[in-house]
């Protein structure tokens, strides 16, 4: 039995981490990022970033296994933050609608293909955090950094964010820089909502 925990929870940043933490969703980078003894040994195999749920038709699968590298995320709030969109397989419902909406803030005339956002996201990525911007403009579902410390924006308030869930706490009041990636941004300002935010009726 492995006594150390994998480095697969992923961070609002995007950052991979070893932490005993469960998490409420889950995702891959489009491959195999780690090893034959389970390290991590690259960021990403492809620009296909999705977030899923955990289970899904019965599927079972060993982590670390042969195949692609489950990641874990939060929520899909934080899956959003890190870059990855929803899975066209498990969760096609909400990917359709963060499509109808991408095509909404780009003022396309149909939905995208999953590469043609995955075109836009992957750049998009490396350049996480480095908008500032005020809290006012920020969307719901997006997160920003004050400090070291994540800050969800919902409806309901400010929460900031840590690995076993969400506190309330004081809207920033200075400029804050954007952790969620200005597509996915503008994608939650066209009107995409991921589920479970806090103080919402879809939080879990």
């Amino acid at each position: 039995m492995r006594s150390r925990p994998y480095q697969n929870r992923v961070h609002p940043d995007g950052t991979l981490h070893a932490l005993p933490v469960r998490g409420g969703v889950m995702g891959n980078r489009g491959g195999r990022l780690h090893d034959g003894d389970g390290r991590i040994c690259r960021a990403h195999a492809s620009k296909r970033w999705i977030y899923c749920v955990t289970q899904f038709k019965g599927r079972r699968r060993r982590v670390m296994g042969d195949g692609y590298t489950e990641l874990f995320f939060l929520d899909a709030s934080t899956a959003l933050s890190a870059g990855h969109r929803p899975c066209y397989e498990c969760q096609r419902a909400e990917a359709r609608r963060f499509a109808s909406a991408w095509a909404i803030a780009f003022g396309l005339s149909a939905p995208p293909r999953a590469d043609d956002m995955d075109r836009v996201l992957h750049p998009a990525r490396r350049k996480r955090g480095e908008a500032l911007m005020d809290w006012a403009d920020l969307p719901y579902g997006a997160m920003c950094t004050m400090g070291q410390t994540p800050i969800l924006k919902a409806a309901s308030g400010a929460w900031g964010w840590t690995w076993q869930g969400y506190e309330s706490t004081e809207p920033p009041s200075i400029r804050v820089r954007a952790l969620t990636p200005a597509p996915i941004r503008a994608v939650l300002a066209a009107g995409f909502l991921p589920p479970g935010l806090p103080g919402s009726q879809t939080e879990q």
